[in-house]
């Protein structure tokens, strides 16, 4: 009976031990984690709608990015596809998925595909707030109570959108919010229309920040699964410099917003 007894008051204080301990200690480690951030505001009409879409299920079928993402050191990236509208229209469309293999790949790809868009009309256009509530996704990486399931050494913001914020929290705000909150990387894929012709001197001067972040700009949205699929390949394989600790002092954090906010580098694509 006294055995017996141990025996089940070991298993509860296990069981007990495992529920309080913070789900960060359970993560899955990979190379990246990237959140996808997809504009589908009033300026994007289906068609529009559709082919950026169609852009990010090629990405994610395409045989090179299982390459590119077998190459990091762990093999494996987490990714999230989120849309975005107006100040307070922001979804999940697909969740925090690990991607290690062609199967893997192609599910995310398929769901992506099998979903609905999140948000139609007139509504606005707020990249500060999307990338406000991008930054709770990362979990306890960014100060959440709550892990989102993994852990890397590289968190990553990809913005993608036509036009300039009209309607939200303020994108340079946002923009630093995220990089103090301990995003590493904020990269833009801004889409060149009549309406908004420097809408990437906007994104080079309000989005990108961050170690290494990058612009990759698309010529209209002709040629935008192109460079999706180039931007997500890049982003995959970045590997960003060493951080000092002097850097991280309270003292300098003026100084690294400034340092972030600035673009590492720029492409324009016909």
């Amino acid at each position: 009976m006294l055995k017996k007894y141990q025996k089940t008051v070991f298993m509860a204080a296990f069981f007990s031990l495992i529920t309080t301990l913070p789900l960060t200690s359970f993560a899955v480690p990979v190379d990246v984690e990237l959140a996808l951030l997809v504009d589908v505001s009033g300026s994007i009409d289906t068609n529009e709608y559709n082919t950026q879409k169609q852009g990010y299920i090629n990405a994610f079928r395409n045989p090179a990015l299982i390459d590119n993402i077998n190459n990091g050191a762990i093999g494996s990236i987490a990714v999230t596809y989120i849309e975005w509208s107006g100040p307070s229209q922001q979804q999940v469309i697909v969740g925090w998925t690990e991607i290690f293999d062609t199967a893997s790949a192609n599910d995310f790809a398929n769901d992506i595909d099998n979903s609905f868009r999140s948000f139609t009309g007139n509504s606005g256009t707020a990249p500060g707030s999307a990338l406000n509530f991008s930054i709770a996704q990362f979990g306890t990486e960014t100060g959440g109570a709550i892990g989102n399931g993994f852990e890397s050494t590289r968190q990553v913001i990809d913005v993608s959108g036509d036009g300039e914020s009209n309607s939200d929290d303020n994108a340079t705000a946002g923009r630093d919010a995220a990089l103090l909150a301990g995003i590493d990387s904020i990269n833009g894929l801004p889409i060149l229309n009549a309406e908004e012709p420097e809408i990437d001197i906007w994104y080079a001067q309000n989005i990108i920040g961050g170690d290494n972040a990058f612009l990759i700009v698309a010529n209209g949205f002709d040629n935008f699964g192109e460079i999706v699929g180039r931007k997500i390949n890049r982003e995959v394989s970045a590997v960003p410099e060493p951080t000092t600790l002097a850097l991280l002092a309270m003292g300098m954090l003026g100084v690294i917003v400034r340092r972030k906010a600035m673009p590492a580098l720029s492409y324009k694509h016909a």
